[in-house]
């Protein structure tokens, strides 16, 4: 049965909360001052109706929205979108007594996003490749994708076509699509066991197909063209299945603010360093050690760093910081320092940082939640907090990246 709401403000997922006197509901696709119908079933509810709506409401974009589960507003007007996301950053810092400046929101263009993730699954009519309903197991196939760079939209058939020749199995599973120099690098993952002539026809349809490469589970099926993104112009064979920013563009972005707030630094860490997006720019002026928890993506930044020509010199470390973060005495080995941990945050790394010496860090986060706990840590050690900056690499979704720069006075020794 519906009931009848009005939207207080924006939940921090991007549904609308209304509140009752039985508690707040969250309605998602609604907009603050809005009245709508919906069918509520314990503290969130389907939206039926809107009944008076927000002059902040747009057309969306996509004629997947509501559905596929990828987006989260895109009926929100621009500016007031770009306000909401920078304010997850700002309440984050508040929540943690952090008085900073944040500025403004670098924003995300459509048609950028370069690594989408898929969700496939064979049904009795076919093959579905699409992206998952929010709150439900149904795959959502998509036809157009305004995030995504028009090369991933473009080759949605063929994915999907390649999806049918390498499931073997009746679950859901995921293919993760990049857009690299080569071409498409597919990563699979729970698609099933290949037999060997499912090998051979895959492998063709990528060759005919000129995909770059096609991994399962990490072990590439084939690779006609090895996958290479550039990371300020040093090229980098990525492993499947790596880890790179959404955008490109966001990721320019962040390793300027980062490269300039430690252009002084003589040497750099860069930990949680992946394929090294950071390492790899910050090595045209600084020596840099590079510390990673997966070897494949340390291995791919050791190879890059090898074949490039006119950096300084880059060292790299295996280890795993969340078990082992680096000490504050082999921290004070270095003049400069940049941290970019998973969604979770780096709090045990951040505790060492803390008590270090290092004059200049730099804290790139996915999580302004746990970015907000790990510069309280830092700002209780002794760190001074010169700037945020929020950065939208996932359109219309609640994510929010955000660069905070800190310094310290460097002891006498």
């Amino acid at each position: 049965m519906s009931a009848r709401f009005t939207i207080a403000r924006l939940g921090s997922q991007g549904d609308g909360v209304a509140e009752t006197d039985s508690g707040e509901v969250f309605i998602p696709f609604t907009l603050p001052g809005e009245t709508v119908t919906a069918a509520r079933e314990k503290d969130r509810a389907t939206l039926m109706s809107v009944l008076e709506a927000s002059p902040l409401r747009i057309d969306p974009a996509c004629r997947h929205f509501t559905e596929c589960g990828g987006c989260a507003i895109q009926h929100f007007e621009a500016d007031s979108y770009d306000r909401w996301k920078r304010d997850k950053v700002v309440h984050a810092l508040k929540s943690k007594g952090i008085a900073c400046a944040v500025g403004a929101l670098v924003p995300c263009p459509p048609r950028t996003r370069r690594r989408v993730v898929f969700s496939a699954r064979r049904t009795e009519a076919g093959m579905r490749l699409g992206f998952v309903r929010a709150l439900s197991s149904e795959i959502i196939p998509i036809e157009e994708c305004p995030i995504s760079l028009p090369g991933i939209v473009a080759a949605l058939d063929r994915l999907k076509t390649l999806a049918g020749l390498i499931c073997t199995t009746t679950k859901s599973f995921h293919m993760t699509v990049t857009v690299t120099g080569s071409g498409l690098d597919v990563a699979a993952h729970d698609s099933g066991k290949l037999g060997g002539n499912q090998r051979r026809v895959a492998s063709n349809f990528v060759i005919a197909e000129g995909l770059a490469r096609l991994s399962i589970d990490g072990e590439i099926i084939i690779e006609p063209k090895k996958p290479v993104v550039l990371f300020g112009g040093v090229a980098v064979a990525v492993p499947p299945g790596a880890f790179l920013q959404a955008t490109e563009a966001a990721e320019q972005t962040m390793a300027g603010i980062v490269g300039q707030h430690l252009s002084r630094a003589r040497k750099v860490a860069d930990l949680f360093a992946g394929c090294g997006s950071f390492a790899l720019r910050l090595a045209a002026k600084s020596e840099v050690h590079a510390v990673e928890g997966d070897a494949p993506a340390l291995a791919a930044l050791d190879k890059a760093f090898r074949f490039a020509s006119g950096l300084k010199r880059v060292t790299s470390e295996r280890r795993d910081l969340f078990r082992r973060p680096l000490t504050f005495k082999e921290l004070n080995a270095f003049d400069g320092l940049v941290f970019d941990p998973p969604r979770a945050g780096a709090e045990d790394q951040s505790k060492q940082i803390a008590r270090s010496d290092v004059p200049y860090v730099a804290a790139v986060s996915c999580n302004p939640v746990t970015l907000a706990r790990d510069l309280r840590i830092l700002i209780d050690g002794g760190y001074a907090l010169k700037s945020v900056t929020p950065i939208d690499q996932f359109l219309w979704s609640p994510h929010v990246e955000a660069v905070a720069l800190l310094e310290k006075p460097r002891r006498r020794r």
